[in-house]
């Protein structure tokens, strides 16, 4: 979860240095960041702020021993110029998460079965909003897949093992190409799931032979998108623990205003030194359905995002900050309530930001 003391300065000196420190990037790539795949997450999991990348969930170091940090400065390169669409008999069983051995970085070590890689938190039969990487800008189509009920996660993971459950053709981007931009587009997750499971994307180029490939780990139990085992801790049990101050979560509640909704503010994950993860609550304190919201605050000590949130739309960058609802969770009916978080960068605030809250 790295971002910047001050937004623009701080995220152009971390990828300036970045790329100073790690081999030449390839150019034209993307990988799923929501849900985060293998290599987006491990990548924010070791990211220093110097540019160096030194894991710390046990799955991310055990790859990074394997092979390198290399691919993991190549997180959007999970590719095959030669895919043009092939699955089944093209991508061998196995090496599912690397895209086969044919693209241009070995990530064959983030095909290993193992229980702690990072792991995103989400609701079957919820709604999330996807989105992958737009390091370059290619049309094409993502298709995305669960595995099934009753795979055996504790064995490489097959074509056999997976089910689809949607297609995006050409979605709309946040940004441009490069940095942390990205497509993204609404999909409602099967019913049904429960525990591990994994996610498959798979972008395939309408204007080229060329495609990527992404393995996102997620637990279906009620989460909203939260991610554990990335940084110290982590939430992932083998991690190893590291001492850093103790810090209480802070929580600031607002009162009610105009728009009849309140924000609550909690800060989720304090054990990892300059970086926390936040959740902001919303909750519609009127006596008629929300039909939107906005909850906006200030940051007074530098500071920032890693990427965008989730379960939330960023529409004012650090150090005046808002964010908007998702499309799929601006409509509150009385007293009822929707979170969404973010991960970032820099001391947690003291005092705790003031949060506001408004509606259309």
């Amino acid at each position: 979860m790295k971002h910047f003391r001050t937004a623009a300065l701080t995220a152009a000196l971390v990828l300036l240095t970045t790329f100073l420190i790690a081999p030449p990037q390839a150019q034209a790539h993307g990988v799923s960041m929501f849900p985060g795949a293998r290599t987006f997450l491990c990548w924010q999991d070791g990211l220093r702020e110097n540019g160096q990348i030194i894991s710390y969930n046990p799955a991310c170091a055990a790859a990074v021993a394997q092979s390198g940090p290399t691919p993991l400065y190549n997180w959007f390169a999970v590719l095959r110029s030669d895919g043009a669409g092939r699955t089944s008999g093209f991508i061998p069983d196995g090496q599912l998460c690397s895209g086969g051995t044919g693209g241009p970085y070995d990530f064959t070590a983030y095909n290993a079965v193992r229980s702690d890689w990072p792991l995103t938190h989400l609701t079957s039969g919820a709604t999330i909003q996807m989105r992958h990487s737009n390091w370059a800008q290619h049309p094409g189509t993502f298709v995305y897949y669960v595995t099934k009920n009753g795979w055996n996660p504790d064995a490489p993971l097959k074509w056999s093992d997976l089910e689809s459950f949607g297609s995006s053709t050409n979605p709309p981007a946040n940004g441009g190409p490069g940095g942390l931009n990205y497509y993204y587009w609404n999909a409602q997750l099967p019913s049904g799931k429960s525990g591990r499971h994994i996610i498959y994307t798979h972008w395939i180029r309408s204007d080229s032979n060329e495609n990527f490939y992404s393995c996102s780990d997620v637990t279906f139990d009620g989460g909203n998108g939260q991610v554990t085992g990335v940084g110290p801790g982590g939430g992932t049990p083998s991690a190893t623990p590291t001492v850093t101050p103790t810090v209480t979560p802070t929580v600031t509640p607002t009162g009610p205003n105009p728009g009849g909704c309140t924000a609550t503010w909690k800060a989720t994950d304090t054990g990892w030194a300059g970086h926390f993860q936040g959740e902001v609550t919303v909750r519609n304190t009127g006596s008629a359905s929300l039909n939107g919201w906005t909850v906006k605050w200030a940051y007074g000590g530098g500071q920032g995002f890693e990427g965008a949130p989730w379960n939330g739309v960023l529409s004012a960058q650090p150090p005046n900050v808002a964010v908007k609802n998702a499309a799929y969770n601006g409509q509150l009916a009385p007293n009822a309530t929707t979170t969404f978080g973010f991960n970032a960068t820099g001391s947690i605030p003291s005092p705790a930001p003031a949060l506001t809250c408004t509606s259309p």
